[in-house]
């Protein structure tokens, strides 16, 4: 399958309309017919051709919308079932048309970008009027080469890449890298039935380590790309939860298979102020045999565990729920202890303040006493006493301790 985006899927109209009636499709029509009527319409409508009518523009927007519902086979399936209210409208891409931006609002632009904030570009309404009208010059380019170059913003550089059998049914891969990381969009045109080529299939470039590339996986299996603005969004929308959505940008292309021929294919210049140079290069999978049952086998398993994600983001909702409900329980039982405990510490404290005032008074008369006391006898041992001073009362005491003790002593002798 093609790696490539479908042609643009922009910002949502504020008044829609069926988008079988803005495209003038039945709703029976093949997607064939959906995807020639909007070439036609956005052709008509696109910015470029209509600098001086600003409704037209407003036009564009609705015609792309509707394309990008009508030619996606699940919103196609959801919107049939249940209209607009099915879509999710937040994940449809928001694209601008780089040509038709003024000085300041490219200045803008180009920062978002550098940013990290993907946005997306239209393709210029010369290039593809120039192709749907075969006018434009088609170099070659075998299988097996490689070709370098530097195309102008807004300019595309065409190439022709012309399969066999065997290559067609082995099958083919178109990369486009650009070590100087200049923003590029990789094209895919099909033949259209006047003659001209009428874009199919769009990549944009993506930084890859030290470089930015773009590819085109036709491998007779599924190749999914990677869609970075929905991702982006997602992470906007919900930061926590954006790791479940990281798989969903996986989106997959209408062509996975090339039919022996020639198949144009083009470089387009994105970038906001410089040209981008590139180098373009077509392999046939046949000599990469082990490489192609590597990305066929992680493709598979991407999408298993993308379903698993799915699930997973049930259970881990559910218990997120829970989490944040006990979570929420122990914050508030933690300040409730942390109030009793606060209460009780009070309560001792009041204990404490009033036993410690108690003691203090007390060892305070003590001392007060004590220090009376003692200044009385320091006073009396200072002056001569009745009994004629210190010495005398000393005598007295000492006689009266003989005296007991010889009034004990007779008591046991008799």
């Amino acid at each position: 399958m093609g790696m490539g985006s479908k042609l643009e899927g922009p910002s949502t109209p504020v008044n829609r309309r069926d988008p079988y009636e803005v495209l003038s499709v039945s709703r029976d029509s093949s997607d064939q017919e959906i995807k020639t009527a909007y070439r036609k319409l956005a052709l008509k409508y696109h910015p470029d051709k209509n600098a001086s009518n600003p409704e037209a523009s407003e036009l564009f927007k609705e015609v792309a919308y509707s394309y990008s519902i009508l030619s996606d086979p699940e919103k196609r399936r959801q919107y049939d079932s249940a209209g607009f209210e099915a879509l999710d409208a937040d994940s449809m891409d928001m694209e601008i048309d780089l040509s038709n931006l003024g000085t300041v609002n490219t200045m803008f632009a180009a920062l978002f970008s550098k940013l990290g904030v993907p946005i997306k570009t239209t393709i210029s309404a010369n290039v593809l009027e120039e192709a749907l009208n075969g006018t434009v010059t088609v170099r070659p380019l075998p299988i097996g080469t490689s070709v370098s170059g530097k195309v102008e913003k807004q300019c595309a550089h065409f190439f022709g890449v012309t399969i066999n059998e065997e290559q067609a049914e082995s099958g083919i891969v178109i990369r486009v890298t650009s070590t100087a990381q200049s923003k590029f969009k990789l094209l895919y045109f099909e033949q259209d039935a006047n003659g001209g080529y009428g874009l199919a299939l769009q990549e944009d470039s993506e930084k890859t380590g030290k470089v930015t590339s773009a590819g085109m996986y036709f491998l007779h299996f599924q190749v999914y790309r990677m869609d970075s603005t929905m991702n982006a969004l997602a992470m906007a929308k919900d930061p926590e939860g954006a790791f479940f959505k990281r798989l969903e940008g996986l989106q997959p292309c209408e062509v996975s298979e090339l039919k022996p021929g020639t198949h144009i294919f083009a470089v387009y210049g994105d970038n906001f102020f410089k040209t981008a140079s590139y180098t373009i290069e077509a392999v046939c999978a046949k000599s990469y045999e082990d490489t192609t049952q590597k990305l066929k086998d992680i493709e598979a398993q991407i999408l298993r565990k993308r379903n698993e994600l799915r699930q997973f983001e049930a259970e881990y909702r559910k218990a997120l729920a829970r989490y944040q409900e006990v979570t929420e329980r122990y914050a508030k039982e933690k300040q409730s202890v942390d109030e009793l405990l606060k209460q009780r510490d009070g309560i001792h404290s009041s204990f404490t303040i009033v036993k410690s005032t108690n003691v203090s008074g007390t060892a305070s008369n003590l001392s007060n006493g004590s220090s009376s006391k003692v200044s009385g006898d320091e006073s009396k041992g200072d002056s001569p006493g009745e009994d004629g001073g210190s010495d005398g009362k000393d005598k007295s005491a000492k006689k009266k301790w003989f005296n007991l003790n010889l009034k004990g002593s007779d008591k046991r002798l008799i």
